[in-house]
């Protein structure tokens, strides 16, 4: 049916939603920068009856970037669909404490690591005339947090690289999309995490697990599928994606 590649397949978002293209037919090509923690990803898949390929690749890295998308261009065949999962999340910073590096380190992350997988995605969409590239946001592309400045100031150029290219590609045939996942995602890290921090936590994830109050990997990914599928007639162009117990 197609080629779809995830950059920055976890646990989480990145890897139901590769799953769930792969359950539709598609050729999944998964990516990280640790490529050898995609094999139990890459071995589920296969598992299952479904085409997938792991790869690693520094997305800040323009090289590396290119590298992997001609790679997988001249493999696999045109990508039809590329998704931008890249978190970038360091948790609370206050100012004070944020370096340079950091504040760098997660611009580039964020915002540098969209923008070169966009554009080198974009660059063979283009010729072909179609495409679908999905770009994950979070609360912090709307609004900033204190001790999230850096991280806010990051999601919120990716969104605004977002629109740009939204406007720039649409009358191409590319339709690009951006997703802001507000909210906790119900996975196994995050359970430990809550689990660590006290009862009440865990209790309260327990909670909100059973009452679907925490975003469900698997019904993002139905949405990502939703919206590579729309027609060009009503295309959405951002999505936000949070469960009824969130605060908003």
């Amino acid at each position: 049916m197609g080629v779809a590649v995830i950059a920055g397949a976890g646990p989480g978002i990145g890897g139901a939603v590769a799953k769930h293209f792969a359950a539709k037919g598609y050729q999944v090509c998964v990516a990280r920068r640790n490529g050898d923690k995609l094999e139990p990803l890459v071995r589920e898949i296969r598992d299952s009856g479904g085409a997938c390929e792991g790869f690693s690749c520094d997305f800040r890295k323009e090289d590396s970037v290119k590298e992997l998308v001609e790679t997988i261009e001249n493999r696999f065949g045109g990508i039809s669909v590329g998704v931008h999962n890249i978190g970038a999340n360091i948790g609370h910073v206050p100012l004070g404490d944020t370096t340079t590096r950091v504040f760098t380190k997660v611009w580039e992350m964020a915002t540098l690591s969209a923008f070169l997988f966009g554009r080198e995605v974009a660059d063979r969409m283009v010729t072909r005339g179609e495409g679908t590239i999905l770009v994950t946001g979070a609360t912090a592309s709307t609004r900033g947090g204190a001790g999230f400045s850096a991280f806010s100031s990051a999601k919120m150029g990716k969104r605004a690289l977002t629109q740009a290219m939204a406007r720039e590609l649409g009358p191409k045939g590319i339709h690009v999309a951006h997703i802001i996942i507000d909210g906790v995602v119900n996975t196994e890290p995050t359970r430990q995490f809550f689990s660590q921090q006290s009862k009440a936590f865990s209790h309260e994830f327990d909670l909100k697990a059973k009452s679907s109050g925490l975003l469900e990997p698997d019904e993002v990914a139905e949405a990502y599928w939703q919206l590579h599928n729309q027609p060009k007639s009503t295309w959405t162009h951002e999505l936000d994606l949070r469960p009824w117990s969130e605060n908003w």
